[in-house]
């Protein structure tokens, strides 16, 4: 089992889907291992239409179902998540995340659509049965640079959100996993001052 990386931006090359992959390598500094669903890799039919009996749509939704944890990734669009992780997440069955951490990540134009995350996605995600879904974390454009030589710049205080987010997935993932051998679940506290999208 595995942390699953899912982005669902509509472009590959997103500030949101570069924060996630930069998670996960992060995850991967602690021992984690992880794999990867861009939903755009999808085919694209298939994801409007709902067709639950092609190949690549089975394939995904198993990959979400082995996962232990599943970091989401977005970008903001008019105050909501993307279309094209709406049209995933409606192909995953009623508790399609049951049992699973998940950890909402997001990019957007400015500060005022950080709330997205807590108002539109994260009463999906707890619909679809997610055990504990961690603080969000959120970063405007301007927060999160790409430059083809440097590589991936990111605003200090992102970087610390990062850090305290990939630390709380990390010691979940190892109460999870004892909780598998014993009978009781007791997840690390969410400090209240963490319990938030801004920065």
């Amino acid at each position: 089992m595995s942390i699953l990386l899912l982005a669902g931006s509509p472009s590959l090359s997103s500030r949101s889907t570069r924060l996630l992959h930069h998670v996960g390598e992060r995850l991967a500094t602690l021992g984690h291992r992880y794999s990867k669903l861009h939903v755009l890799d999808l085919p694209a039919q298939a994801l409007l239409q709902a067709d639950f009996n092609n190949a690549d749509i089975k394939l995904a939704q198993q990959q979400v179902r082995d996962a232990e944890a599943v970091v989401i990734s977005t970008p903001v669009y008019k105050a909501a998540y993307s279309g094209v992780l709406k049209a995933f997440l409606d192909l995953l069955p009623q508790d399609g995340l049951a049992g699973k951490l998940v950890l909402p990540l997001a990019t957007g134009g400015s500060q005022s659509h950080m709330l997205a995350l807590d108002y539109a996605l994260r009463p999906v995600l707890s619909a679809l049965g997610a055990k504990h879904v961690l603080p969000s974390i959120y970063a405007t454009e301007a927060q999160i640079v790409w430059d083809a030589e440097k590589g991936l710049a990111i605003e200090s205080g992102i970087a610390q959100r990062v850090t305290e987010g990939v630390e709380h997935l990390s010691a979940n993932l190892h109460t999870l996993r004892r909780a598998s051998v014993s009978s009781s679940t007791e997840f690390t506290p969410v400090p209240f001052a963490q319990v938030r999208c801004s920065v």
